[in-house]
């Protein structure tokens, strides 16, 4: 302080009442959290809201006031209101902490935060005869459970396989779900687009949202071992969740005349051979013996009808 000595003729009393005395009006000031802060569905948010240049403040003779606009509505809502021994609290649950209040943090706090609830939040602090408002946007965004089905499977040789990647409950609509696979051969993630299918983006009863991804597989003897992972991304997540389905080929079933039976095969059709031979044979041998027969028989007639007509 460039004129430090006219200080010392003051008392500590005067001193004190001098440092907790309220700045310029062009400088009390409100420090927000940027333009938007965002919230997760059915989490505790904390709406800040800073008074600068102040290291203690008479929550006494001060207000705090916090208004709530919806984002589709121009009226204004009174969600909290504190002056000296008065407070009245219009949202259950809706808080300043009087502690906090004294150290400059006028911050609200609303427990399990509901999606009907973003918009425009303004504090307005009142430090008499000053006053500064600030207002920010609070966003309210749910995160998909995402669920993949199935997990692995055995699939036969050119035998097809539906792979599902479902993500509920998300919140705004907003998703993006892709599909990329591993090979032994080239082992990294690779993304790709064939065989893929997804649904459009369904509505909830309760305003949240749901996607399901369709990938449909015709896999060969070389896709053994491939994992498959879908790919969920929502702006209320950290990181991408990922989620693998991993594939086991197995060979389909042989007919018994493969290579590996063919003489089996072989030697069955011989004997099948030999045995119908050996059975026309007989046949062959019972029906001449017959014919003999009846040729004598024919003879042994015409040889006793020309004896019988002699006589």
């Amino acid at each position: 302080m460039e004129h430090w000595w006219l200080l010392l003729p003051l008392s500590r009393p005067q001193l004190l009442a001098l440092w907790l005395w309220p700045p310029s009006a062009g400088f009390l000031q409100v420090e927000m959290a940027g333009e938007t802060q965002t919230v997760l569905l059915n989490h505790n948010a904390t709406i800040i809201c800073k008074v600068q240049g102040y290291h203690h403040l008479d929550i006494t003779i001060m207000g705090i006031t916090w208004f709530w606009k919806h984002r589709v509505s121009a009226t204004e809502v009174k969600l909290f209101e504190f002056f000296g021994d008065h407070q009245m609290t219009v949202r259950p649950g809706a808080s300043v902490s009087p502690w906090r209040l004294k150290r400059g943090d006028a911050s609200l706090q609303l427990p399990g935060v509901q999606l009907w609830e973003a918009g425009e939040y303004r504090c307005e602090v009142v430090i008499t005869p000053h006053k500064a408002v600030g207002t920010v946007r609070l966003e309210v965004v749910a995160y998909p459970v995402s669920s993949l089905f199935p997990e692995q499977a055995m699939v036969k040789e050119n035998e097809e396989q539906l792979i599902s990647c479902m993500a509920s409950g998300f919140y705004p609509t907003n998703i993006t779900v892709t599909w990329k696979k591993w090979t032994p051969k080239n082992p990294q993630y690779v993304e790709f687009s064939e065989g893929v299918f997804t649904n459009r983006t369904t509505k909830n009863e309760d305003g949240m949202f749901n996607v399901t991804s369709f990938l449909m597989l015709k896999p060969s003897l070389e896709d053994n071992m491939t994992i498959y992972q879908c790919v969920v991304w929502h702006e209320s997540l950290p990181t991408s969740q990922r989620l693998n389905f991993s594939l086991t080929m197995i060979e389909s079933e042989k007919s018994p005349c493969t290579l590996k039976y063919i003489f089996l095969c072989a030697g069955i059709i011989f004997v099948i051979i030999l045995i119908l031979s050996i059975f026309w044979k007989q046949v062959l041998r019972q029906t001449n013996a017959l014919f003999s027969i009846l040729k004598a028989y024919s003879r042994n007639t015409q040889i006793d009808t020309r004896e019988t007509e002699e006589l």
